[in-house]
């Protein structure tokens, strides 16, 4: 974050706003934790602020402090108009582009209000007055501690701010084991633990809250990987009846994308998840080393996200979308084989 943009936040949170903190649809870990945490030391501050989710998450991130006082657009959503509406500011955390944030896009495209950025994915529109992106960041969390820092209130780090940025900081980096984890990463991680965040215990209520439905999901998700060897490449599917049957809740799915990756030679993993309500395929992307998901989604699934993990959709059924996806392959051999 340069010096002007540290500047006009300054300036910005000098004086009392209504500030409304936006993650992306369908939010995870990062998204959470990075606008509950932003909303503590906001509200710390003496701001009236208010975090809007388009949509619901998993129930294993709704023990998150200060969960309760999210307001969920689908559900909620006259009162998120009416928030949305008063707001003189709006941050918006872990996306970088509208269209990110599903039916809330028409409502933030009409304000006229500064707009704050803070995000680390790749290609960044350009509807942010103050934008904060780093693509080589671990995580959202990791530059809202950062964010902190630069405004000179590390010191006032909470117990609860230390647990929210915890949280994002350990699942965007899949347990502190993606290359975007650095030293600087696992220093800022350690302040947090100092500051009092309960890293077995969040992990436990992230990780350790499986239903039996989830895992049996998980036994036919495996059962349903294909293995490309040729294309070191490994892909699962799962359609609406499997889902359906395994009584599927959401966040059910998470992770499951990774299990490819486990085999030995493989680089690239996908899982593709059919959505009937929405009449898509939604699809993970997931790579080691220096083949790139981002460009792969970006060019052929409506996509995009990080060199090594992205996501994107469909319109096709769920075995087109396979067969679509496998004849792509043979473009990209030389890239996946070297």
């Amino acid at each position: 974050m340069n010096l002007e943009s540290i500047k006009a936040v300054k300036q910005l949170l000098s004086q009392p706003q209504k500030i409304v903190i936006v993650p992306h649809k369908n939010p995870d870990g990062d998204a959470i934790g990075s606008t509950l945490a932003l909303w503590h030391y906001l509200t710390d501050r003496g701001q009236e602020a208010v975090v809007i989710a388009p949509n619901d998450y998993p129930k294993f991130l709704k023990w998150m402090p200060g969960n309760e006082n999210i307001l969920n657009f689908e559900r909620e959503n006259g009162q998120a108009k009416d928030k949305i509406a008063e707001a003189t500011v709006v941050f918006t955390l872990d996306f970088n582009h509208l269209g990110r944030i599903g039916q809330m896009q028409s409502v933030l495209e009409d304000l006229t209000v500064p707009f704050v950025m803070i995000d680390h994915h790749q290609a960044p529109s350009d509807y942010a007055e103050i934008m904060y992106s780093d693509v080589s960041m671990s995580s959202t969390c990791e530059m809202v501690y950062n964010f902190i820092e630069f405004l000179g209130d590390v010191d006032k780090i909470s117990l609860e701010i230390a647990n929210c940025l915890y949280t994002g900081i350990m699942t965007d980096t899949g347990s502190f084991k993606f290359r975007s984890t650095t030293g600087r990463t696992h220093r800022i991680v350690a302040d947090l633990i100092d500051k009092g965040a309960e890293n077995t215990q969040i992990h436990h209520r992230v990780y350790d809250t499986n239903t039996p439905g989830r895992l049996h999901l998980l036994g036919c998700a495996l059962k349903n990987m294909v293995i490309l060897d040729q294309y070191r490449t490994a892909y699962i599917t799962l359609s609406q009846e499997e889902l359906d049957a395994h009584k599927y809740q959401k966040g059910d799915t998470e992770g499951f994308v990774n299990y490819g990756l486990t085999l030995e030679g493989i680089i690239f993993a996908v899982i593709f998840i059919e959505n009937k309500e929405e009449g898509i395929v939604k699809i993970s992307f997931r790579s080691i080393g220096d083949f790139s998901v981002n460009e792969f989604a970006r060019a052929h699934f409506e996509g995009g996200g990080h060199n090594n993990a992205a996501g994107g959709k469909s319109d096709r059924s769920l075995k087109e979308t396979a067969l679509f996806f496998e004849s792509l392959l043979v473009n990209y051999k030389e890239q996946l084989t070297a």
